[in-house]
């Protein structure tokens, strides 16, 4: 669970406030709230750690949740026409009763096939799957604002970190989001999101690895993988496989992603999460992949608050990708 508070003064962002905190353990399952109260008290944790006072909320759901498509409408139309329109449409594209599916749309620009049509972005998700989570962040006493998508709030915050990376505009660029359990995949080109997958793998693979050659609890094994103190067998044995296993997942993300497009190559490769922060793993990826590979620092170009500890964010900033793109809808 990660909470960020950003002002933007200047020119210039700043971090006011910032947390992380473990969640239960199965309070949520591959991405989906399946523990309400304990997502909640984990909500109340991070706000109590970051000493933040605002009380509205921007959530995301996964992409892996979302159906989204592109739909080109008549222009001139006003917003409540369009609703009206792209609800009598929806069912075209929607494999679910609309009853049980939340849509939201947004103008996209000029259709390439007729200007006198535009783009529009649907956007469905299952009214389920967003309820928990605005019900997890009413019962800490927030109010949730805003509910994006993952894939579109990286792709918001990857608007911070493009220029660091001395690309061309029209670079295709992938970042690979490696969490707890789920390792995401976004590709971008000209700024936008082109391609985006979820698999199954994360950090837990690591934790409980340890927690099964060391006999382990969670909680003492999670703190000795990021602190030290584990056996001199543990890098060889345990942890170089495991990064081993990590560039094997990148690689086969990829792959997945140029047998489905035109595409056979990256320009560079970003990696984001937690795992992202292991001693060497860019140098490993780029080395095994031969495609440029940098870690994700979002807040490189902003001020930090006295109150922030900045040693830790600098930690946690590669996980905070997509705390950070939601952050960034205070100020669209």
């Amino acid at each position: 669970m990660k909470l960020l508070e950003l002002s933007y003064s200047g020119g210039r962002y700043r971090v006011e406030s910032y947390a992380v905190t473990s969640l239960p353990q199965d309070a949520v399952i591959e991405k989906n709230v399946n523990d309400v109260d304990g997502v909640a008290n984990a909500v109340r944790s991070v706000v109590a750690q970051s000493r933040t006072k605002l009380k509205t909320v921007a959530a995301a759901v996964a992409g892996s949740s979302v159906i989204t498509k592109v739909i080109d409408m008549p222009s001139g139309l006003s917003e409540d026409d369009m609703e009206t329109q792209l609800t009598l449409e929806a069912d075209q594209y929607i494999p679910y009763p609309l009853e049980e599916v939340a849509i939201d749309f947004e103008v996209q620009g000029s259709s390439a096939e007729s200007p006198a049509q535009v783009e529009v972005l649907l956007a469905a998700c299952r009214r389920e799957t967003i309820d928990r989570r605005v019900e997890a962040i009413e019962t800490a006493d927030l109010t949730p604002r805003v509910m994006d998508v993952e894939a579109y709030a990286m792709e918001r915050a990857y608007s911070l970190i493009h220029h660091q990376l001395d690309l061309e505009e029209d670079s295709t660029v992938a970042v690979v989001d490696i969490g707890a359990t789920m390792t995401t995949l976004s590709v971008i080109s000209n700024g936008q999101t082109i391609y985006t997958r979820e698999q199954l793998f994360g950090g837990k693979q690591l934790t409980d690895e340890i927690m099964r050659r060391y006999g382990l609890p969670l909680e003492e094994a999670g703190l000795a993988k990021k602190q030290g103190g584990l056996p001199d067998d543990y890098e060889p044995e345990v942890l170089e496989p495991f990064k081993d296993a990590v560039v094997q997942q990148v690689a086969r993300s990829l792959q997945f992603f140029f047998s489905s497009s035109q595409y056979n190559d990256v320009d560079c490769i970003i990696l984001a999460g937690g795992v992202a922060s292991m001693e060497n793993l860019p140098e490993l990826v780029q080395e095994k992949l031969g495609t440029p590979t940098s870690i994700a620092n979002p807040f490189a170009d902003m001020s930090i608050s006295s109150r922030v500890n900045a040693v830790a964010l600098s930690s946690d900033a590669p996980a905070m990708m997509i705390a950070c793109g939601l952050a960034l809808r205070s100020f669209d």
